[in-house]
């Protein structure tokens, strides 16, 4: 059993005690925030019983971190809303609680552990919850001894949280949560912006501490691919709020992965990729969910009868691909990087170093940048990524001379001129936000072009259809959820019509429909001449979308080539702290269907589009 894989037994047998009296009861929980018609979540009920590890799943804007912020009493008491229905959390009614009461039996983490963080050090850290509820020093010093303990970082208790990884800042956040004693631990979306170390350093974290089936966690999380040996019950919301599935992994997950799949939900990478050689008439039963899985699988599958005849089965892939990654999107590799020598570069970096306070962020870069590619910036926490495609927006000042974009020198532009050559989409909504309504947000960049009224509202109109914002016209963007801040903030970047894209983290807070419909918008836009740069940690959408990586590692630039090239380097994927997509782990080297083997983009795989 892996440090991510749990025995389901503990939760189970920690069921059967708690039985008649579980921890968190909710019933009806209908939920109405300000200014809205509509309910989300809907009138759900669930319980969860000590031991239990649920994965709260449902399309962006369902209502999942709603319905986490009110099982303490932050709504209604810090976030206005129409609260019906009931939640009790050990037996304590959540309406006639207060924050502070709840905080002994709820504990939170959110997305961003730097929203909770406050202090100096990481004992100062665990220890404030319990000081401000006038615990014996005694008593604090031991809950946050044992805190730190369980999250593994009771060595570095005098360091500042600052100086911690992304994943050691969220397992802080954790142990924080600990510390005040919670039996119920409520995760939202806690890997969103981690690496791949990061993720596995919580998900290691979070397993230890239900190990002993006294505690348990209710988790928001889009990452399946990294939590699901971790969970064991899947409760899932519909786009309107409403319960319609609360049952095992197995049951939930495996059961009816097509239908969560029409409504938008994630699934696991593996998942999807079975779900779509099902169509293509392999017997995949029981459904995949891990890239493990799916090799086994694949290895015992037959043939199907479909792709049995020669002009039937998909080419075998060249080697270079073989090694996990797409070439240059059906472009041949040579053309492609002749291309890139021919022509000038659109964006030119030369010797850029930043800092930021007294650390230097960024060492020396050199990079060039053509028009028409898309580039995915790539490394672990605290490699320099955001920081890079910042300088190069100008949302940053660079050193003058050192970046340029479509020949302006970056340090010495104005800022309207810049956001007609470069738009930029910040890794969190709503540092860009200004306006009052969400229409009003998409039509500042028109009306700054002094565009007449009536064009401005065509063209506002239209965005707010595709990014399906239509209904959310008149909302204050704060009061959108996650996934439609998201899409709210690339919206606004396109609205001026730039030529070159730059997207921090562009599928956080997203739902997989929303998610497909934004890259497939991005793709569009590359395809028609739009150069984007994009930052993630999501490997799988680098192997989807990306011609091109840019790797960086402590601020430095470890590596630059094709997906294939780069992906190829198992030695500098190792040294960035990345790992390989899922697909690419589960089909590299397949013997039984070696003309799976290559294929490291679910579009390449046969059965039709998913």
């Amino acid at each position: 059993m892996t440090a991510l894989e749990r025995d389901p037994s503990a939760s189970a047998q920690a069921r059967s005690g708690a039985a008649s009296a579980p921890l968190l009861r909710v019933r009806d929980l209908a939920i109405t925030h300000v200014g809205e018609d509509a309910a989300t979540p809907a009138a759900v009920s669930f319980d969860i019983a000590v031991g239990d590890v649920v994965l709260l799943l449902g399309p962006s804007g369902s209502g999942k971190s709603t319905l986490t912020l009110a099982l303490d009493g932050l709504i209604p008491q810090a976030v206005a809303a129409d609260v019906r229905g009931t939640i009790e959390v050990a037996g304590r009614d959540v309406a006639t609680s207060t924050v502070a009461e709840l905080s002994t039996q709820v504990g939170m983490v959110f997305q961003d552990p730097d929203a909770q963080l406050v202090t100096g050090t990481l004992l100062d850290e665990v220890a404030f919850g319990p000081e401000n509820l006038r615990m014996p020093v005694a008593d604090v010093l031991a809950r946050s001894e044992s805190a730190l303990r369980r999250v593994g970082l009771w060595e570095r208790r005098t360091e500042n949280p600052d100086r911690l990884s992304g994943g050691g800042r969220q397992r802080l956040a954790i142990a924080c949560a600990l510390a005040m004693g919670s039996p119920l631990l409520v995760l939202d979306e806690p890997t969103a912006n981690l690496d791949p170390q990061g993720i596995e350093e919580v998900y290691a974290a979070l397993a230890e501490l239900v190990a002993g089936g006294d505690q348990a966690i209710l988790l928001v999380e889009h990452n399946l691919d990294a939590a699901i040996g971790f969970v064991d019950r899947a409760v899932v919301l519909d786009q309107k709020g409403r319960l319609v599935a609360d049952g095992t992994v197995d049951a939930v997950l495996r059961g009816r992965a097509a239908e969560l799949h029409a409504m938008g939900v994630w699934l696991p990478i593996s998942a999807l990729a079975a779900l779509r050689l099902r169509r293509a008439g392999f017997v995949l039963d029981p459904l995949p969910l891990t890239p493990d899985e799916l090799r086994t699988a694949l290895e015992a599958a037959e043939v199907p009868a479909s792709l049995a005849s020669p002009a039937a089965k998909p080419p075998v892939l060249a080697d270079s691909t073989r090694a996990g990654m797409p070439d240059t999107h059906g472009h041949d590799e040579k053309e492609w990087f002749g291309r890139r020598t021919e022509e000038g570069p659109l964006i030119s970096v030369r010797g850029l170093s930043l800092r930021r306070g007294r650390t230097e962020v960024l060492h020396e870069i050199d990079l060039d940048v053509r028009r028409g590619e898309f580039v995915a910036v790539v490394g672990a926490n605290g490699a320099g990524k955001t920081s890079l495609i910042q300088a190069i927006a100008g949302v940053v000042p660079p050193p003058r001379g050192t970046v340029h974009v479509d020949g302006l020198d970056i340090g010495r532009t104005d800022t309207r001129t810049l956001s007609s050559r470069i738009g930029f989409v910040f890794q969190n909504p709503e540092h860009q936000f200004i306006a009052g309504t969400v229409f009003d947000e998409l039509a500042h960049g028109l009306r700054l072009q002094r565009l007449p009224d009536a064009q401005v509202r065509e063209r506002t109109e239209a965005l707010l259809e595709r990014f399906g914002l239509a209904a959310k016209a008149h909302t204050h963007p704060f009061l959108l959820s996650g996934g439609q801040k998201r899409r709210l903030s690339v919206g606004t970047a396109l609205v001026a019509g730039a030529p070159v894209l730059a997207l921090d983290e562009p599928t956080f807070g997203q739902d997989r429909a929303r998610a497909d419909e934004l890259l497939g918008l991005l793709r569009e836009l590359n395809r028609e001449g739009t150069t984007i740069l994009a930052v993630t940690h999501d490997m799988q959408l680098v192997s989807e979308y990306a011609d091109r990586m840019v790797v960086l590692s402590g601020g430095r630039l470890l590596a630059d080539g094709t997906t294939a090239a780069v992906f190829a380097d198992a030695d500098t994927i190792e040294r960035a702290g990345l790992r390989l997509p899922p697909l690419g782990r589960a089909l590299h080297g397949l013997r039984h269907h070696p003309e799976l083997a290559g294929m490291a983009r679910l579009s390449d795989l046969p059965g039709g589009p998913s």
